[in-house]
Order: C-alpha cells, then structure tokens, then sequence
C-alpha cells in the first residue's frame, strides 16, 4: 500500500480526500495547521489519518515527508517551492493545482535524475484546460492539420438559481487570490499580432462570449498566454488568448473598484479608529460629508449608477468599524467581499470552461471546434470549484501510487500518458466535455 501525504485541508481538499480514501489503496495523511478540519475531512477513514502542521516548521514537515511516497501540496503556491525541495531531497513525487514557477521549472533537471515526478497545473484553471485543448490539438495534428485560432476561457460563478446578489459573484476560492489575481498584467496573441494589457486596464479590454447551453458572459484576459504556444506545441497558431468568465456588468464594475483604490496595498490604516465610511473617503479626498455625490463625481458617473447601488450594498459607505487593526485598503476590501459573497447553506456554484479552436486542414477546409464544460456543486456537498480542482489532482496521484504514469521531471498535463486516463476517470465522475464541430 502507498502512502500519499496531502498538505492543507482548505476548500478544494475534500472531494480529493474522499477520493484518495475510497478510489485508491494509500494509506493517507493530511496535515493542516488546524487539525479539526484535517479530522473532519478524514471523518474516521479507517486508511485515514489527522495530523497538525505549522508549514513554517522544517523539520516538522521533513518527518512527515520522509515516510510517504506522493506528497499532494494543496498548500498556497508560495510554500510549493519549499516542499519541492524537500520531496527532492528525500525522494518524493510531489502533485499540485498551481502554476509553475520558474523556480519549480528550475527543478526539472534534478527531479529526472531521480526519476521523480513533479507534476503541477493539475487542477481545472491550469488544469482540465490543458487536458481538453491537447485532446482536441492532438486530433487536428493526428488528422494533419493546423491551429490557426485558439480561445480559451475559464469561469467559477455563482449557479443561475443562486446568482443573488448584485455582483453577480460569490467566492468558491480564496477572496486575497481573486483580488490578486485582479492586479496581474495580460497578454495575448490575436490575428498574428501581441496585444499587452496592462494591469490598470485589465478590466476596461473585454468583450462578451456565448457560451452553448449556459448564456453570455464577460471575458477578460487572464495573466501571459503566448507561453501556451509553445507548451501545446502549436507555434503555427496566430491567435492565442487565455480568458475569464463574469457574469455581465463584472468588468465596469470591477474597474471602477481599482479605480477607488480598494485594491491598493501601498496605504494603511487604523481600523480601530476608523470606519469603512472614512477609508472611502479618503481614498476620494472626500471630507465624507456627502460621499455619494463625492464617489459619483470622483468616477464621473450618476449618483443613481449600479456601481453607487454595489457599493452601498457592500457596506462601504456605512459609517462602521470592521475587525482588523492597522491594514490596507486591499485588506479591507478582502474582509468585506468575503463577509457579503459567501455561498449560504445549500447554494451551489456553477464552473464554465469552453474553447473555441480553428483548424485549417491540408484540403484547405477550415473548422471550428469547441469544448465546453459546464458543472455545477451538489447541493449540500462539494462546491463544483472543489470537484474540478480536487478530482485531477486526486486522480493523477492515485495513477502515480498505482506506477501508471511513468514520466519524471517537473510536467504539466500536456501529454496523453496523463490526459487521457484522467479525462476517462473525470467523466466517470460526471466531469464531462462536450465537443462540436462546424465546417466553415
């Protein structure tokens, strides 16, 4: 019997867990810095096993590494790279959901040498998205074709039944990584040409996509894609673009928010002497008097806006104090979004991917294939944010306890010894893509 180590119990490590415990022969251990929620998550699995870890602790997190043959770090992305090392030096595969830095790409060499394999992005967004664009790549190039167009997009929203709030969001992942990832750089490739957005202009460069079988939405670039040309070997492509999904009205809004300076890290405040109310008024040089018209002429909109309506409803201009001590207004906004668009008892949530690809054939015929994915939580179970994440990454450790995928170095699931196997187990779960075809 295997032994898999899982580091971090937070919101996607259940249908992992469960999976692990029930699909696969390891005997597993999860470690969390709270061991309630590592215990609640291993609910008395006889193959199960609770323990309490502070991932600061080297030597802590050395003993519990050294007896395992897979270590899953479910753990923030700043902390893989130290458990890397550690799964170097002593001789573990390592499996995660984040993206490879080049610091982790940096350990590709060494980890081959020891015929180990790190394999990371094995989540849904990276993830599922890789596996289902090299499913469809490999087919056009099985078939002698070309790539001419390749978009992808990728979305964690609320159910329609349980879209009910004025954003139009809640959040299935951690508020601070969503906020972050508001703040990044994006870049595509579109009709042979590179297009750079800047990050202050990140949600003003949208545009919207129909989506078969769930609707319309915004889509907005997300992060670097030209790399993906190389990883899914389609250098002949000349259009490349890697997007988000939001529910209509997200961008505008959202915009307007950075423009307020409720994403700024650069200024602190005394939250126990200050209210919200104060912090917004400061951001817009307000004396707070009347910070409707003072926010409405600030943004240069109607005081009657829907982003004057949002932000009412969020709280920020009520006259409150909120649990935090010296901080940011990034940190501010943080706590409130994660107090206002949480997911109630019951409520589920809703995960879109879909790419659209041109193919061109050597016929000269052109094609436009799809591939849609569209799942939503189980009502009083796991999100779908948490099955779409946690289910690959489950999957893949349990083909590597089971020697069934044989690769070493640091990979992505970009190739068919992973895909195909994972794709097949996901669809046995109801993770399942459906695919299109239109001549043009």
């Amino acid at each position: 019997m295997k032994k898999v180590l899982v580091l971090g119990a937070g919101l996607v490590a259940r249908p992992l867990v469960r999976y692990l415990l029930e699909n696969a022969n390891v005997q597993l251990t999860l470690a969390d810095l709270f061991v309630e929620k590592a215990q609640a998550l291993i609910n008395g699995h006889p193959q199960g096993n609770a323990v309490q870890l502070n991932v600061e602790d080297s030597e802590a997190l050395q003993t519990l590494i050294r007896p395992v043959d897979v270590v899953v770090s479910l753990l923030p992305w700043v902390h893989h790279l130290k458990v890397a090392k550690l799964c170097l030096e002593l001789n573990k595969h390592l499996v995660t959901a984040s993206y490879v830095k080049p610091e982790m790409q940096a350990l590709d060499e060494e980890a081959k040498k020891r015929g180990l394999l790190f394999l990371n992005e094995i989540g849904v967004d990276p993830g599922i998205d890789h596996m289902a664009a090299m499913r469809i790549i490999n087919e056009i190039k099985r078939q002698n074709g070309q790539i001419v167009s390749f978009y992808s997009y990728c979305g964690g929203l609320p159910s329609l039944a349980h879209n009910n709030n004025p954003l139009g969001y809640k959040f299935s992942w951690s508020p601070v990584g969503v906020l972050l990832a508001a703040l990044n750089d994006g870049r595509y490739l579109k009709d042979g040409k590179i297009v750079d957005v800047p990050a202050e202009k990140l949600f003003q460069h949208y545009w919207f996509v129909d989506v078969p079988g769930a609707g319309t939405f915004e889509a907005y670039v997300n992060r670097d894609a030209l790399p993906y040309i190389e990883l899914y070997g389609i250098p002949e492509t000349k259009s490349m673009f890697r997007g988000t999904l939001r529910n209509i009205g997200h961008c505008e809004t959202w915009d307007y928010f950075k423009k307020l300076g409720l994403l700024r890290r650069d200024v602190t405040f005394n939250f126990e002497k200050q209210t919200v109310h104060d912090v917004l008024a400061q951001l817009v040089n307000s004396d707070g008097q009347n910070l409707t018209a003072d926010l409405a002429r600030f943004l240069n909109i109607p005081e009657h806006s829907v982003t004057i309506k949002k932000l009412q409803w969020l709280g920020l201009l009520d006259d409150k104090k909120i649990p935090l001590k010296q901080a940011t207004a990034f940190d501010m906004f943080a706590h409130i979004l994660q107090e206002k668009l949480v997911y109630k008892e019951g409520e589920v949530d809703l995960l879109l991917q879909h790419h659209e690809f041109v193919a061109e054939y050597p016929d000269g015929h052109r094609e436009k294939i799809t591939s849609t994915l569209i799942d939503t939580g189980i009502p009083g179970g796991d999100t779908s944010m948490a099955r779409t994440v946690g289910l690959p990454a489950a999957i893949a450790t349990r083909l590597i306890c089971e020697g069934k995928i044989s690769l070493s170095g640091v990979h992505i699931p970009v190739l068919p010894e992973i895909y195909e196997p994972v794709l097949a187990e996901l669809e046995k779960n109801n993770i399942k893509l459906v695919e299109r075809t239109e001549r043009l």
